[in-house]
């Protein structure tokens, strides 16, 4: 459905009182000495929005073009706006609000506060599908940064059937295990939400494309016992982690947070979180 012209001085208005009724410690920024802003700046809510302050400063002073979807969406996720807020700013924008349940990519506003104090923490948010819809550094350093990708290949179940690399973060002898349990869960999240959801795109794309998962499909597998204790391979050495998730049943979304197992990890993990997603050429890897 195309959207309408909406109100544009309305959605002006609406960014600007949420933006100044952020602070930088809710987004996990810090608060410099000499700060006289009592909300976030613009360049900062451009920055968590992905585009540029320019453009965010055209939509507050109703200049420039008129907004789309996609950038609605991304305001809404860079503002950390409720779901009501959510649907009021894409109203504002003479949209339909987007459906709360199956397909769309917000992150509630709670779990993303708690994601912005983890910066220094492998953590993420995925969807029910297993796309990853936020990541902070040290998990991107690990897992790899899909937040940009589009279509099923957002989702990690997709991912570990079409791309054998998506695999290299587990052990070997670990492999078998996971990819049972990313079935399991896919199963789950499609009973949820039907043939029409992300979960359904991702059923439909695996069953033309992967001979390995129309096997595990068919087991119809519906629940598979999770260990929270996981070995994950990265730049810096074997991990050994317990994996935490916090669940939002009203958008069926999981956060994941990866914490230290062993001593040793524990050293693993902070090298991680000041190396970030640097890359090292073979043989250069930190000790």
């Amino acid at each position: 459905m195309t959207g309408t012209r909406g109100d544009r001085a309305q959605l002006a208005h609406f960014l600007r009182t949420r933006r100044e009724a952020l602070r930088p410690e809710d987004v996990g920024l810090p608060r410099g000495p000499r700060r006289r802003t009592g909300g976030l700046r613009r360049e900062e809510v451009a920055a968590l929005s992905g585009m540029s302050s320019d453009y965010l400063g055209r939509i507050e002073q109703q200049r420039g073009p008129h907004p789309s979807e996609p950038m609605l969406a991304a305001l809404a996720r860079g503002l950390r706006l409720s779901l009501d807020e959510r649907d009021h700013l894409f109203r504002l924008g003479g949209f339909p609000t987007p459906s709360r349940a199956g397909r769309h990519q917000h992150v509630d506003a709670g779990i993303m506060r708690i994601l912005d104090r983890l910066q220094d923490t492998p953590a993420m948010v995925l969807g029910a599908a297993g796309e990853c819809l936020a990541i902070t550094p040290p998990a991107a350093a690990v897992f790899g940064d899909h937040t940009g990708a589009d279509g099923p290949g957002r989702s990690a179940v997709h991912r570990w059937f079409t791309d054998p690399a998506s695999r290299e973060v587990y052990p070997a002898q670990d492999r078998e295990q996971r990819g049972a349990e990313m079935v399991a869960d896919l199963r789950a999240a499609y009973a949820r939400h039907g043939d029409a959801s992300t979960a359904g795109e991702v059923v439909a794309a695996l069953t033309a494309e992967s001979a390995e998962f129309r096997a595990l499909w068919a087991r119809h597998d519906v629940r598979h016992k999770h260990s929270q204790r996981k070995r994950l391979v990265s730049d810096v050495g074997l991990l050994e982690v317990y994996c935490t998730t916090l669940f939002d049943a009203e958008q069926s979304q999981s956060l994941l947070v990866f914490t230290a197992a062993s001593a040793e990890t524990a050293e693993r993990l902070r090298l991680l979180g000041v190396i970030g997603t640097t890359s090292f050429p073979p043989g250069d890897e930190p000790a």
